[in-house]
């Protein structure tokens, strides 16, 4: 008899594998191979502890891209942060610190306008003296990257293909008026497959609520309930849902797309963030009483 516990979990993660195989191998043995089957044998895999839940969710973030289209992650246009073609290097510098992005939108009378793309990197030589850069000659117009854009329609599977293939990093998003819908960056394609990608600038990090001024708010949407009551002396009921997000998708009805708004008592929920699992970033507004 072999007491050896190593030994036993050996002999019970291979018994693990070979019934999963066998799973697999029945299931597609001269059967069609539809989504449906392969997302079934992968939650079996994660069951049977031979893939864990991060990698299962970045599986269907994969597919699901297939599905998504680029109006459901845009930026909406209201919520572009954009500098203006006639700024002096004073106007330009406060905005791009201050919203920490790398990349903004170039207009010109209108935000259907648009002229280009404008780096942050370009303007450090001018933030930090660097010789040469004089800000007196500074000319936004030498400095601006050519503008992609793309169809609301598309697919977001393709425009991670379009990004990788023309190495760009946003695309300006046209309605079928050809007007500015918004626009999309790869980051705002990658947080479908990985989830919500918190880098160093963005301001909520380590925190649920942050005050943006004195009517709107960013929340996170695993803010308990609990203490979003206490911060904002509400009293929102946490008996169905625990957190922001789950009372939000509750009075959505469904699972809410960026953009989407709704009202609850004087506060307007606005979604910042969210892909087809769950609500991350809410801008909340407070009506006037």
């Amino acid at each position: 008899m072999n007491d050896d516990p190593s030994s036993t979990n050996s002999h019970h993660n291979d018994t693990a594998l070979s019934r999963w195989w066998h799973r697999i191998t029945h299931r597609f043995a001269g059967a069609p191979r539809t989504r449906e089957d392969l997302l079934e044998v992968l939650d079996e895999a994660r069951d049977a502890n031979l893939m864990d839940a991060d990698a299962l969710n970045m599986f269907q973030g994969v597919l699901e891209t297939a599905d998504t289209q680029v109006r459901d992650i845009m930026v909406p246009r209201a919520q572009m942060v954009v500098v203006e073609r006639d700024w002096t290097l004073d106007q330009l510098l406060p905005v791009v610190v201050e919203s920490g992005h790398s990349r903004f939108p170039v207009i010109g009378d209108s935000k259907d306008e648009v002229v280009g793309i404008l780096l942050a990197k370009d303007l450090l030589k001018y933030a930090s003296g660097v010789p040469g850069a004089n800000p007196e000659t500074f000319d936004l117009g030498s400095m601006l990257r050519p503008a992609v854009y793309v169809p609301e329609s598309k697919r977001v599977n393709v425009l991670l293909k379009d990004f990788r293939k023309g190495r760009n990093h946003m695309a300006f998003v046209v309605d079928e008026y050809s007007g500015i819908a918004g626009l999309v960056t790869i980051e705002d394609v990658l947080e479908q497959i990985v989830g919500d990608i918190d880098d160093e600038y963005d301001e909520v990090e380590g925190a649920h609520i942050l005050k943006q001024d004195e009517r709107r708010y960013l929340v996170n949407g695993l803010t308990p309930i609990e203490e979003f009551n206490t911060y904002f002396s509400t009293e929102f009921s946490d008996e169905e849902f625990d957190t922001v997000g789950g009372l939000v998708m509750n009075r959505f009805g469904h699972m809410p797309k960026r953009g989407e708004s709704v009202r609850i008592e004087r506060y307007n929920f606005n979604v910042q963030r969210a892909d087809s699992r769950r609500v991350h970033m809410l801008q909340v507004t407070i009506s006037p009483s």
